[in-house]
């Protein structure tokens, strides 16, 4: 790429960024006209100074002294005093334009270009004097935008008092005072308006990635959430209608109490999905193992539940029931098996419960520890919320084993947080 097709990337990339800023501004506006008829607050941020050197142009016209007197010919040796000021105004421009993006402004020609831009003002100090020490202020703006961060105060002290220094030389000791005042001031003050702007805009960036984020969430949650929700009672009604099917011609009345299941098991899930949109279905471990009996027992498999321990704490009994109602359902769909063990054993410190099949194995593609499918990802996010943890692999039965551990105390706190993953991350 050619220097000249940069120069017009450049520019557009500034052009762009301005009509950014722009808009942001207009909104904020907007929003504080329509604060001001309501009797509130503006809803919109101050966008702050336009993230370009456009911003820092205006302040060439400190040097307007200077180039007055070389237009009336005050200045000795005008060419190179001309060709001094053309490559001030162009380091200038070069440095604060830079100054916005913290790579560049970091890089070694931004600095090079300030080390230039302080041996011109010292020669024009020198040299010429008068107005043309106002160029010193203008160098102060260009290290404030430059150098953010912890070198920048000495740097201003620094450079304020050789300005002052260079300043008593050529002049008077009031003009060096009030020359390293200002230069001293506008480095500061420039570093901190615009350190302050990027950080308002790093914030805004982040506030908008946050929000972003929270709707992919809300969207894995939906999606996840109504998988464990859709997958359990599809299996269920597709095992249950099999079943009645097998029964209707010899057994007329069985084959209703299948249907009628049926019936009752959509019912339920109509209830679990409009409560699972708003995001706050819970479930029960008791009322979970008797789905599952009906549901195994429906399959042709037969159900062996044992509970053992003291009772749980509801939000425990919360969590196990998504593992049962995750496991159960691996087992009707793919496990082939005649016989599935639950097993819940609680001590003092932690409870445990464990649901192995005699089936093929087949819930994963291949047995082994560790964690499988979609649905055991979002149980294992879960427990682990709450401080529990789930494995997944072969069974001694020969089949496929969850197994899930919880603290038996688990804090209401660290409950609505495996809560909120539950529902965030499913």
């Amino acid at each position: 790429m050619t220097w000249w097709r940069r120069v017009r990337c450049q520019a557009a990339a500034w052009q762009v960024e301005r009509r950014r800023w722009r808009a942001e501004h207009e909104r904020f506006k907007a929003a504080r006209r329509a604060a001001g008829r309501s009797g509130g607050d503006a809803s919109v941020d101050h966008p702050g100074p336009p993230p370009t050197g456009f911003a820092l142009l205006p302040w060439l016209l400190m040097g307007l002294g200077s180039f007055s007197n070389l237009l009336q010919g005050k200045a000795s040796n005008p060419w190179i005093a001309g060709l001094g000021l053309l490559s001030f105004n162009s380091l200038y421009i070069y440095v604060t334009f830079r100054s916005f993006d913290r790579d560049k402004r970091r890089s070694v020609s931004s600095r090079v270009a300030l080390g230039l831009m302080a041996l011109l003002t010292t020669g024009f100090a020198l040299g010429y004097g008068g107005s043309w020490l106002m160029f010193f202020p203008l160098l102060g703006l260009a290290t404030g935008a430059t150098l953010r961060g912890p070198w920048l105060g000495r740097a201003g002290l620094l450079l304020s008092a050789f300005a002052a220094a260079v300043c008593g030389v050529r002049g008077g000791w009031t003009d060096a005072t009030n020359i390293g005042y200002a230069t001293f001031l506008s480095s500061m003050v420039t570093a901190a308006i615009l350190g302050l702007s990027e950080a308002v805009r790093e914030l805004r960036g982040a506030r908008e990635e946050l929000a972003v984020r929270a709707v992919e969430k809300e969207r894995l949650r939906f999606s996840r959430d109504l998988h464990d929700l859709l997958g359990h009672t599809l299996s269920v009604i597709v095992v249950k209608s099999e079943a009645a099917r097998r029964l209707a011609p010899r057994d007329i009345d069985a084959a209703l109490t299948q249907i009628t299941d049926i019936e009752s098991v959509g019912r339920q899930a109509l209830t679990e999905i409009r409560e699972a949109v708003t995001g706050y279905r819970e479930g029960s471990l008791a009322t979970e193992l008797t789905r599952a009996r009906s549901a195994l027992s429906a399959a042709s498999v037969e159900p062996v539940v044992r509970q053992t321990g003291s009772p749980l704490a509801p939000q425990a009994e919360v969590l196990l029931g998504w593992v049962v109602r995750e496991a159960v359902t691996n087992v009707v769909r793919h496990s082939d098996a005649r016989r599935c063990e639950i097993s819940v054993e609680g001590t003092a410190e932690r409870v445990r419960l464990t649901v192995a099949d005699d089936g093929t194995g087949k819930a994963v593609g291949h047995p082994r520890e560790g964690i499988g499918g979609t649905g055991l990802t979002g149980l294992t996010e879960r427990l682990a919320a709450a401080g529990g943890s789930l494995t997944a692999g072969p069974s001694p039965l020969g089949g496929f084993r969850v197994t899930a551990e919880l603290p038996a105390g688990v804090d209401e706190p660290a409950a609505a947080t495996a809560t909120a993953t539950a529902l965030g991350a499913n």
